[in-house]
């Protein structure tokens, strides 16, 4: 599998992210993930999970928050994302092989204990890891994401969205950041999303994830989503949902985890107002509380 390594050039001066890099191999070629871990590490480990076309940076403004709160702050990069390396071809980017990458991550670093936060294919990645490490997990707390089965009609927002990231000669990875958001984002930001992406050959995995999620009853990951959500559907461990207002692809998303998933019975779900479908970056700071006061059980 040949791979790309974006420059750390790309990555020198980015406003917010003074974070130091920590890379675990993930394949006999050398290929790393990316990923950050901040705070104390005999705390709690909270695991944040990013989509699509995102990357740790998304986080900056909410990890020292938590940080802060004495927790252990993971962060990774998903392979194809961020400062993981990106493999060239898009026929090596598949669900399996991202659940893969994740499920070596978390038995690398030994996780236990986690509190994970989705967002995105976090989700869609992050929730199918827990059906399979559910021993690692003690609560989930998940926004703006879901776990497809390919039952149903898709939302027009995302085969609209589909369409455009297959079609458009260069993928705008900033343009994509900021209609996600609600707030206007400064040059600074944009520059932060589009570092990892210094040529149209890195953005191979943003390409291919569209075309990941399950969209027909008869698609092998749908079918292995379904198995998921019989785990998900006995999962009595606390999760909450914090969605937000003004995402078009997730909407109503939400009430459809609350009423499946036994945990989210009587848990303080949140609607965060006026943020978009990426919540971290439109409402960070308020979204880490939510996150430490669910952890701590202040609410």
């Amino acid at each position: 599998m040949e791979y790309l390594r974006t420059p750390e050039e790309q990555f020198e001066n980015l406003g917010g992210y003074p974070f130091a890099p920590n890379y675990i191999a993930i394949a006999d070629n050398g290929m790393r993930m990316h990923y950050l871990e901040e705070g104390n590490k005999a705390g709690k480990p909270i695991l944040l999970l990013h989509g699509e076309p995102s990357w740790s940076y998304l986080y900056r403004k909410m990890i020292p928050l938590l940080a802060a709160n004495g927790y252990r702050v993971i962060a990774p990069d998903l392979i194809g994302f961020g400062k993981s390396d990106k493999p060239i071809l898009q026929d090596d980017y598949t669900y399996q092989s991202h659940i893969d990458w994740l499920e070596l991550f978390l038995k690398t670093l030994d996780l236990k204990n986690i509190t994970l936060f989705c967002q995105d294919w976090g989700g869609l990645l992050g929730l199918r890891l827990v059906s399979l490490n559910e021993e690692r997990f003690d609560r989930v707390i998940a926004g703006n994401t879901f776990l497809p089965t390919g039952e149903g009609t898709p939302s027009q927002a995302f085969l609209d969205w589909r369409n455009f990231s297959q079609n458009v000669k260069s993928l705008p990875i900033g343009k994509i950041i900021q209609n996600g958001c609600v707030s206007k984002l400064s040059l600074e930001v944009l520059k932060g999303y589009n570092a990892p992406y210094p040529s149209e050959g890195y953005k191979a995995g943003a390409r291919k994830f569209p075309l990941l999620v399950p969209v027909t009853p008869d698609n092998p990951e749908g079918i292995k989503n379904k198995k998921a959500w019989e785990v998900l559907r006995n999962w009595k461990k606390p999760f909450l949902t914090t969605f937000s207002d003004s995402d078009p692809v997730t909407a109503k998303g939400d009430i459809f985890l609350k009423r499946a998933i036994p945990g989210a019975k009587g848990q303080p779900h949140v609607i965060i107002k006026e943020a978009g479908h990426f919540l971290q970056e439109d409402k960070g700071e308020e979204l880490a509380k939510i996150i430490h006061d669910f952890v701590s059980g202040k609410v």
